[in-house]
């Protein structure tokens, strides 16, 4: 490790009370983050946060929360994570990936939470852009539900997969794609259920504009060259908020 990319030791690693980096502690501009500051940085922009106004609420300075998202040694104290976890509406657990193997929703359920049916407008718009998705479809053996990564194109879902595995098994079948987010801190989570058909789409140009406007690839890895489109028939979706 060079001099550049060492993390702050001794006394220096901690930050003042006003939340100030560290002498000598701001990460390098090409620095790699961390588990901590990747999972600090894509929460702020769920929630649409420049860092200025992240770093406001939780009374800190910018450039000490841009330590603590770039720089892989970063290891603020408690105080700090749990300003920011209230800041950014989650939980320390969530920062520090402890709950990384464990399922979503293992929180207590809330006081008096309200369960409210979405609208189609509603629906689509959580489904927008890309994420996530639980596909549904028939086997030999019985019913199997597989993650995808999908995009939202057109009004449809698109994902990219491999001729022989389960999720290609969607193909000239009606099927089920179900898309959630679950509000640990809160208490607090949204579903959306689309029921539609499935083709591949194998036309050259067609196959070129999905390659062109798919936001993420299969996690999975791997050649994955079988486009498959959905297009919904019915989308519902349920709403729980405190």
């Amino acid at each position: 490790m060079s001099e550049q990319q060492r993390p702050p030791s001794g006394r220096d690693q901690a930050p003042s009370a006003a939340g100030e980096p560290p002498e000598g502690s701001a990460a390098p501009e090409h620095a790699h983050a961390g588990d901590l500051g990747r999972r600090l940085a894509h929460r702020r922009r769920e929630l649409g946060l420049t860092r200025e106004d992240a770093a406001a609420r939780a009374g800190m300075a910018p450039d000490y929360l841009r330590y603590l998202e770039e720089s892989p040694g970063a290891s603020p104290g408690t105080n700090v994570l749990l300003r920011l976890a209230d800041v950014l509406r989650t939980t320390v657990t969530e920062f520090t990936g402890a709950a990384a193997e464990r399922p979503p929703g293992t929180g207590r359920a809330a006081a008096h939470p309200a369960f409210t049916e979405l609208s189609v407008r509603e629906c689509r718009a959580l489904l927008a852009s890309h994420g996530v998705g639980r596909l549904a479809v028939s086997t030999a053996s019985g019913p199997v539900v597989v993650p995808v990564n999908y995009t939202v194109v057109d009004g449809a879902l698109v994902f990219r997969t491999a001729p022989g595995t389960t999720p290609a098994l969607a193909v000239g079948n009606r099927v089920a794609f179900e898309v959630d987010r679950v509000d640990e801190a809160l208490s607090e989570g949204w579903s959306v259920l689309v029921r539609g058909n499935a083709r591949a789409v194998t036309d050259p140009g067609s196959v070129r504009r999905l390659g062109e406007r798919a936001v993420s690839g299969p996690w999975a890895g791997g050649k994955r060259e079988l486009w498959v489109r959905v297009d919904p028939m019915e989308i519902t979706g349920r709403r729980i908020t405190v």
